[in-house]
């Protein structure tokens, strides 16, 4: 319209180095991650060809800022690491967003000893971090945990369990969720601290049997009274319920992005068998009923897309509204990765209900986004709270 200027907020923009950025990391993993997927998943294995391809690549923990021996990729260069990996291996893929995951706390509360200590050995692929909040009976209501940290002089003593902790027994850290305060008020009574892998008192559940990413062990863990120092804490005692939900306000942004890449994983799949497979005659792309249905699923899938860098663009500058853009994202993508991957298998028929082709793995994959860091229906929650309190759609 005549005399309206562009507005001056710019959701995002991927840049040449971005571009870039994806063709380097889709190269690695068609290389070196891609050929060892269905084994991985066959083996209910952990990927370590895909660990040291990252690690040698530095898209092992690309979000670690330079400060601290990273890379210092920002949020949507993160995501789209993340989404490539997926494209070929969602188990791989969380090796990278698990490692986000557990170092966000750091990021947005750690002291600066803290910072030093920890991030620079993630930076390096020494180690991944894991990320310890669900609990057997505090899922989604993460303020019902009952895992607990009492002062013993200057140190804590942790006892309780975790559940569902993605890479558990690989991770030598894990940022650990706890009560400090039984009798406080509910959900100010939390704090996070680092545990490290061999503390005495530390040990972990059998790996759980999956449907899908049975390449990423999912495993409890234990504490029977495990002495932390003072400086094991993150961030302010009894802020630490508030800090998980800022992190994942971050990290749902990125399994936003596993799911778009599992979803363009299974398109690819689609696409290049229907051009091949013939019937009646002709290539099965040519009747309009599949065409039909691969363009629906392409839409979804870069609305998706669309949807997740933005969310990825209000990570990088904090934006107040990024806790709906990071719900929306991640439930949109995850219904989408649902979708596409359930069609994909119907495309290739028979064929994509065995073992020969990834599609069925990728449908399997993709029910998870749906389910961690937080439930689509509690996205949905989140999403309408964020709307009734005026906190969304003003320009």
């Amino acid at each position: 319209m005549h005399g309206v200027t562009s507005p001056s907020f710019d959701l995002y923009r991927t840049s040449e180095d971005h571009e870039e950025l994806r063709a380097a990391v889709r190269a690695v993993a068609e290389a070196k991650i891609a050929p060892y997927a269905a084994v991985v998943d066959e083996e209910a294995r952990y990927p370590q060809e895909a660990h040291d391809a990252l690690v040698a690549a530095d898209f092992f923990a690309p979000h670690v800022p330079e400060e601290y021996g990273g890379v210092g990729a920002d949020a949507l260069a993160t995501c789209i690491v993340i989404e490539e990996v997926a494209r070929v291996c969602a188990s791989s893929s969380l090796i990278p967003a698990v490692n986000k995951l557990g170092s966000m706390p750091l990021l947005l509360a750690g002291s600066e000893e803290v910072r030093q200590r920890y991030l620079p050995p993630l930076a390096r692929g020494e180690t991944t971090i894991s990320y310890a909040l669900s609990e057997r009976e505090a899922g989604s209501d993460t303020a019902a945990m009952r895992c607990r940290a009492s002062r013993d002089g200057e140190d804590w003593l942790l006892s309780g369990q975790k559940s569902w902790i993605t890479n558990a027994g690989v991770s030598q850290l894990y940022t650990v969720l706890a009560v400090t305060d039984p009798d406080g008020p509910r959900g100010g009574n939390v704090t996070a601290f680092v545990v490290e892998k061999s503390d005495e008192g530390f040990t972990f559940g059998e790996k759980e049997r999956k449907l899908g990413i049975k390449g990423s062990p999912t495993r409890e863990l234990h504490f029977d009274r495990v002495r932390l120092p003072g400086d094991r804490v993150v961030g302010e005692v009894g802020a630490g319920l508030k800090l998980a939900l800022r992190t994942l306000d971050h990290t749902r942004v990125t399994i936003a992005a596993q799911a778009v890449g599992i979803a363009q994983g299974a398109l690819d799949q689609a696409v290049s068998y229907v051009k091949e497979r013939r019937q009646f005659g002709r290539p099965v792309a040519d009747f309009q009923g599949v065409q039909f249905l691969l363009a629906d699923l392409a839409m979804q899938l870069e609305a998706a897309r669309q949807l997740v860098y933005v969310a990825a663009a209000k990570s990088e500058r904090g934006d107040a509204d990024l806790p709906f853009f990071g719900a929306a994202a991640k439930c949109y993508a995850s219904d989408a990765a649902m979708r596409v991957t359930t069609d994909a298998v119907q495309l290739l028929g028979g064929a994509g209900y065995t073992k020969d082709f990834p599609v069925e793995r990728m449908m399997r994959d993709a029910k998870i986004t749906q389910i961690y860091e937080g439930t689509n229906q509690i996205q949905r929650v989140v999403m309408a709270r964020q709307l009734l309190a005026g906190n969304v759609g003003r320009r």
